[in-house]
């Protein structure tokens, strides 16, 4: 009673308080985080392994298995769960809800150093995207007339993959379908034994030509110059003249022995659009991002980035989750207005006051900003369910 007798006492006081609150929830509303639906996952960080060329059963006893034990003192660490397939493995650290998810991150970082030195040589686990289930908010194909899938993946590879990626809220843009073009040595046996050199001869002979390497400097005339030995493979030509060996003083080169080419790397899969096979990416977005506002960013950014693609190469969007989170607040736009209208129609006829029914809607809409605002100070997303 004393509430609402202050209340008529002082209708300005009313006042500014209502239109403060109006622009507090409007301010709310345009900083909560937009999404079409509720991220219920778990929070989970993903440890991604690569041993390319071992079976399943390999990778399973000699990443999977030595991972899953050694990352098990993890804090906050509810379960973990693996799985093992040819080439790669990766190991799923379930955390509790009320551990910070970056925090999480950088203890599985400093757990990692302690267990690399348990893995075989050369072989380096990784963090996933810093995302949930539900990161991937936009897909996209690149596309162009004339152009091969191998050339248009390479262009998704080393062009537009690092362009989209710098982009704020982004974690990771993922290069899907086409062909990753690769230098390609096919090694003819026979040859191999005629000219007695072994297989790891001639990959260690590759991998020692194809690097630059430094000579300090030389001074002449009061100047420094810096000495560099370029030694970075360029061509099919650059390969095939490597010495592999040499018998009587005469080198063996890889072209006596080999074939080289240009190829496409082995592949698990390929991204399929209307029948036809085509190249594209996955724009993941970043854990606590706002949907809405990231795809926006990534749409601007493809704009700029397509003045610099070749002649006829455009990106054309697969999939935006924009028109569903549009449809979501819709559906809220739909409820308020059903809401004042029914409100209406039983108010003033049973009060037969116009003005009363006009409060009481007025209401409506301003308890939604509150809600609002009591939602973006607990992190409460807006989404479908909220």
């Amino acid at each position: 009673n004393k509430l609402i007798s202050y209340c008529l006492r002082t209708p300005f006081v009313v006042f500014v308080v209502y239109i403060a609150i109006i622009f507090w929830g409007a301010w709310a509303i345009t900083n909560i985080p937009v999404d079409a639906i509720p991220d219920i996952g778990e929070k989970q960080v993903i440890v991604y392994t690569e041993w390319p060329g071992r079976s399943a059963k390999d990778v399973e006893d000699q990443i999977t298995y030595p991972l899953s034990v050694s990352l098990r003192g993890v804090p906050g660490v509810k379960t973990i769960r693996a799985s093992s397939a040819f080439g790669f493995s990766e190991v799923y650290l379930i955390f509790k809800d009320n551990v910070d998810y970056y925090w999480a991150r950088s203890r599985v970082l400093e757990k990692l150093n302690l267990v690399s030195g348990r893995l075989p040589v050369g072989v380096m686990p990784v963090l996933g995207p810093d995302a949930t289930g539900l990161g991937q908010v936009f897909w996209y194909t690149v596309e162009g007339k004339g152009y091969s899938i191998d050339k248009l993946r390479s262009l998704q590879d080393w062009l537009i993959r690092y362009q989209l990626n710098s982009v704020e809220g982004v974690s990771e843009v993922a290069s899907i379908g086409g062909f990753v073009k690769q230098y390609q040595i096919d090694i003819d046996p026979n040859k191999m034994l005629a000219y007695n050199v072994h297989l790891g001869e001639i990959m260690e002979a590759v991998k020692r030509s194809n690097v630059d390497v430094g000579a300090k400097v030389i001074e002449n005339n009061a100047m420094e110059y810096i000495i560099r030995g370029l030694g970075f493979i360029k061509s099919l030509d650059d390969i095939e003249n490597i010495a592999v060996g040499e018998i009587n003083g005469t080198p063996i080169y890889v072209k006596n022995i080999a074939v080289v080419r240009l190829g496409p790397e082995f592949r698990r899969g390929a991204l399929d659009k209307d029948g036809q096979e085509v190249t594209g990416g996955v724009v993941i977005m970043r854990y606590g991002e706002n949907a809405m506002k990231v795809i926006n960013r990534v749409k601007q950014a493809i704009k700029e980035l397509e003045k610099g693609l070749p002649p006829g190469v455009k990106i054309v969007p697969f999939y935006d989750r924009t028109e569903l989170i549009h449809r979501t607040i819709a559906t809220l736009r739909e409820a308020l207005i059903l809401e004042i209208i029914i409100t209406m129609a039983v108010v003033v006829p049973f009060l037969a006051h116009i003005w009363a029914g006009i409060m009481i809607c007025l209401a409506l809409p301003f308890s939604v900003l509150i809600a609002y605002i009591a939602m973006y100070y607990l992190k409460i997303d807006a989404n479908i369910m909220s």
